[in-house]
This record gives C-alpha cells, structure tokens and sequence, in this order.
C-alpha cells in the first residue's frame, strides 16, 4: 500500500518529529496558561482568556526578586565554569601529565552522581568550612556541578581542532598570544558557546543543590516549588513562556549566524 510505503520511507523523520512534539508539548501547556485567569489559586485548568498576568508580571511578591537572583547566580556560575573549564579541557586535550586520564575520568563524575548526593556532600562540606549558607555557596556550588558540563563540550571541540592552523600561524610569526586570539580562539568558539549555554540552563534550573546549601536564599526555582504547595500564579508561567522564547531566539540567531559563516566560507 502507499500509505506503509511512505511511512516505511519516512519512519525516521516521523520519529523525530513526534520525539519533539512529545518535548515541546509542555512548554506549549505553559505558554498557553499564561494567558489563563483561574478562579482560584491555582491555575490547573482554563477559566478565560486574560492578559493581566503579562501586563504585571512582578505582580506576585518576591517573584521577580527571585529570578533576579537566579539570573545573577547563572551569570557569575556560567562566567566561572566557562573560563576553567575551558582551561581545563585545553589541559587535558593539549599537553602530558601524570595523573591525566585519572583526572579525565573525575570530571565526569558530577555528571554522572545523582544530584542529591552532591547537593548533601556540599552542604557537608560548607558545614564543616563554616561557611554561611547563601548567594556565596550557591555560586560555588553551582560553578562545581557545572565545571564538567563545559569542560565536556569543550574538549570535544578541541579535540576536532587541526593543530596545523596553529602551526601555519607560528610559521607566519605570530606569538603565542596573538595565535591564540586569532586562531585558536576563534575556532573553539562554538564549544565554548556550548558550554556556556548549557551552564547557564543548567544553573538557572537547579532546584536540588540549590535548596540545600541556600540557607535562607530564594532562587526562582525554590519559588516556584513554594508556590506551588500554597497556589500557582500565572505570572509564573509568564516567566517561563518569556524564558523559552529568548532560548529560541537564541538558537535561531545562532543558526542564522553559523549558516552566513558557512555560505561566506564557501563563497
């Protein structure tokens, strides 16, 4: 028949595009009640369309506090987590050591431990340090966690890498600074990209860790965990529509970006 045919032909793509239907579903759930006025307290099921919750979006208290403070935590862990992180992935790709496939193998393990062991053996740590639970243990506890994700995408980018452009650059006569701006950099860029995009998400997102070495620090994912015991503002799927958006904005003007690079190249 020509329907199994065509199905058998383009299984595949049905796949795929069931698999992100299946993703995206959730974000659309969202997106769509942000748009709702319930009755109550809690915005489970449709009641009318409103656009109040996007005309005041800090209408509920401490909301916006919250994700301001989650947003500066991402920032700061991101910016830490990229930088060693890239260091560590040109350490382990580019030069000899002892210990370095032992050291290899340790990045991965925050990767692979469950995030409730790691959240309980840094809160151990900070105890036994002293240190004041707050801003400043989220951000170290955040940059750790994040730490192998970066160094992940990293070197697999470095590891693609042809040390001969480098070289042709070093016949050239270029120092090693002005090679690694021109040259090494520009080519490591994606998966530094990667990894601070990915950081960023992942520290924006965190609830587990976070809730247990924030003391009396709120995040907006520990917001949303609280409001959700007591009701759920819409404003709160406003939020998360808006993040959603910008992270697709994002990707497509990354796209749009790599595609004119590319076209230019080959022109």
């Amino acid at each position: 028949m020509p329907v199994l045919h065509w199905i058998r032909r383009n299984l595949i793509v049905i796949a795929g595009l069931l698999t992100l239907a299946y993703m995206i579903l959730p974000n659309i759930v969202v997106m769509v009640f942000s748009f709702n006025k319930p009755n109550g307290r809690f915005n489970y099921e449709w009641q009318r369309f409103s656009l109040g919750a996007w005309k005041d979006p800090c209408g509920v208290a401490d909301l916006c506090g919250s994700l301001s403070l989650s947003l500066q935590i991402a920032f700061w862990a991101t910016l830490g987590a990229t930088a060693l992180g890239t260091m560590v992935a040109f350490a382990l790709v580019r030069y000899r050591f002892r210990a370095r496939g032992a050291i290899s193998s340790l990045i991965f393990l925050p990767m692979a431990m469950p995030e409730v062991v790691m959240a309980a053996s840094l809160l151990t740590l900070f105890l036994n340090m002293g240190a004041q639970l707050g801003f400043w243990t989220v951000l170290i506890a955040h940059i750790m966690f994040c730490l192998s994700f970066v160094v992940t995408a990293v070197k697999a980018r470095v590891m693609s890498m042809d040390p001969k452009l480098e070289e042709a650059a070093r016949d050239l006569y270029a120092g090693p600074v002005q090679t690694f701006v021109r040259v090494t950099l520009p080519i490591a860029a994606p998966g530094i990209a990667a990894g601070a995009m990915l950081a960023f998400a992942l520290s924006f997102d965190d609830f587990i860790i976070t809730n247990f070495n924030a003391g009396s620090t709120v995040t907006f994912p520990m917001f949303v965990w609280g409001s959700a015991q007591r009701g759920t503002p819409v404003q709160i799927n406003v939020i998360g529509t808006a993040m959603f958006i910008i992270a697709v904005m994002v990707v497509l003007v990354g796209q749009v970006i790599a595609s004119r690079r590319k076209n230019n190249a080959q022109s």
